[in-house]
């Protein structure tokens, strides 16, 4: 695998009030997504359950996206696909998080 020059991490809760259908909808939203010809590789699954003062568990998805550089994560930020995604699945959300780094 290409090392890559951006990581771009997001994480979703999801309302209380989704279905189970409308979660398989979001998580193959979230799979079509990752085809974004920018992206180097991707990740997506659910928390660890990893019981650690330090750890957040209460999220419901995570999405870890690598890409070669800044400049294709900001395409990917413009890619018509990432709008339509946010368009169609943002009311299942109740907050979205996003950490952004350069890896060393």
């Amino acid at each position: 695998m290409q090392r890559p020059g951006f990581i771009h991490t997001v994480f979703f809760w999801m309302k209380d009030d989704v279905t189970p259908e409308d979660r398989v909808k979001f998580h193959q939203g979230v799979a079509e997504l990752t085809k974004c010809k920018t992206i180097l590789n991707s990740f997506i699954g659910p928390p660890a359950g990893t019981p650690r003062e330090v750890v957040d568990n209460t999220y419901e998805y995570a999405l870890l996206l690598f890409f070669k550089s800044k400049e294709d994560h900001d395409l990917y930020q413009k890619d018509p696909d990432h709008d339509l995604f946010i368009e169609r699945y943002k009311h299942l959300w109740a907050r979205v998080q996003v950490y952004d780094y350069l890896p060393q």
